[in-house]
């Protein structure tokens, strides 16, 4: 009985003529093995317990789009190379922006006391507008350096990488940021090809190399979920204050993804692909 309900689990939903499979609870799969006569009585608990010797396990269901890049094993080298070998001349910043901040209660977790749950109002109409954050990480550190605009557009970002430049007086500058058309635009690449800065492009579709994600995704989690801001000051506050937090304790990024197999790829597809 094991190996046939493990069997049943792994078997796709088409495969089986049956469409809802996947998304089925425990109490639904034995309810069907039971009216399968595979089994005269089961519990949820042994059900459970013979899924997990099986090795089959419940599994959000994610999108990823392969890169349409066709020289995406070459530019992912170029900037793993960055990453797990700072250049001596140098450092490494990866760019990126966060956004659009609206002014809208997030969903999230957070301390309270037992059943008193902390509701959030609803809103209809939204009327202070948005903020972008332009942000950059420092690899050599793990510091983040941002500011807030209301606009993201080339001057925003020139600026931006102005005061990165600042920063930073005599040392080369590798800036690792996606193909967001302001990054290329031709007044940004002229500037940071006469202030010894380097555009290091992501492939296209390629955005999770970008190491600064991971660090929004933190940023998102601490200093916005689960918040209801009436102002854009005030939301700025907590993103600031969140930041000092990080910056505080920051230690230097190593190790990007060492255990990824696509380190070892030679190919990639250059198609969109879909997988489960």
């Amino acid at each position: 009985m094991r190996d046939h309900i493990c069997l049943i689990a792994r078997t796709s939903p088409a495969d089986w003529k049956i469409t809802a499979f996947s998304t089925w609870s425990l109490s639904k799969l034995a309810d069907h093995l039971i009216k399968q006569k595979v089994t005269a009585a089961i519990s949820r608990e042994t059900l459970r317990r013979i899924l997990r010797e099986g090795k089959v396990s419940w599994k959000t269901t994610t999108t990823w789009k392969a890169s349409t890049d066709p020289d995406f094993i070459a530019t992912m080298h170029r900037i793993l190379t960055l990453y797990d070998t700072p250049p001596a001349d140098g450092r490494v910043i990866c760019v990126d922006e966060f956004g659009p901040l609206n002014l809208m209660p997030r969903k999230g977790k957070a301390w309270g006391p037992v059943r008193r749950p902390r509701r959030l109002r609803a809103t209809y109409h939204r009327t202070s507008g948005v903020r972008h954050m332009l942000a950059a990480l420092d690899l050599a550190t793990c510091k983040l350096y941002y500011r807030i605009r209301p606009r993201k557009r080339w001057r925003e970002f020139l600026a931006l990488l102005k005061g990165l430049r600042a920063r930073w007086p005599g040392e080369k500058l590798y800036v690792v940021l996606d193909n967001f058309s302001p990054h290329k635009h031709a007044h940004v690449r002229a500037w940071a090809a006469d202030n010894d800065i380097e555009l290091v492009f992501l492939p296209t579709y390629g955005s999770w190399l970008n190491w600064i994600e991971a660090e929004f995704a933190a940023l998102r989690y601490f200093a916005l979920n689960g918040t209801d801001h009436r102002s854009h000051d005030e939301q700025n506050a907590a993103i600031a204050a969140y930041t000092r937090w990080h910056n505080a304790r920051a230690e230097p990024k190593t190790n990007f993804a060492p255990d990824s197999p696509i380190r070892a790829r030679t190919d990639y597809p250059a198609k969109v692909l879909t997988s489960h």
